[in-house]
């Protein structure tokens, strides 16, 4: 029986086993490949999505847990890069290789939507399952605060 969600909007129907991991779900079915494999467990992040607007690791989520759910992936988050998270991110240059970037934003951006005024102690709690191997960890909280004034409306300017 076909597992269904709404996957960045769509609603999306998917005959793959129950058991199987949503991110390869979304990056083998569904061609959504801007979600990353990082450890397979859990540990780093790089597999980040929304699940109901919740920062979810998608390589730990079975594709059964998200049937009748809301899924959204680094590219629903902003297909035109508006986000703010993802224009504060440019500001602060904060991409050295990129590959841990969709994680540390999604996670951000489900940050930012339940806590608009975030602490540095919340910023670092939210992220502290996002590994960044470039250690890039100063910029990322910059931007995560940056993104937080962007939303609030204030100029993108430093």
């Amino acid at each position: 029986m076909p597992i269904t969600a709404t996957v960045n909007g769509v609603r999306q129907s998917c005959n793959a086993p129950p058991e199987m991991p949503l991110l390869w779900v979304l990056r083998d079915t569904l061609g959504l490949t801007g979600t990353k494999y990082g450890c397979g467990i859990g540990l780093c992040g790089a597999c980040t999505v929304h699940v109901d607007g919740a920062a979810t690791r998608a390589c730990l989520a079975p594709l059964s847990s998200v049937g009748g759910k809301q899924v959204t992936t680094i590219e629903g988050l902003s297909p035109d890069g508006t986000h703010p998270v993802q224009r504060a991110w440019q500001a602060e240059d904060v991409a050295q290789c990129g590959y841990c970037q969709p994680g540390q934003i999604m996670a951000a951006a489900a940050l930012l939507a339940k806590q608009p005024n975030p602490s540095d102690e919340d910023i670092a709690a939210a992220l502290v399952g996002n590994l960044c191997r470039c250690g890039t960890y100063q910029r990322i909280v910059a931007a995560v605060r940056r993104a937080a004034r962007l939303q609030k409306g204030e100029a993108l300017a430093r």
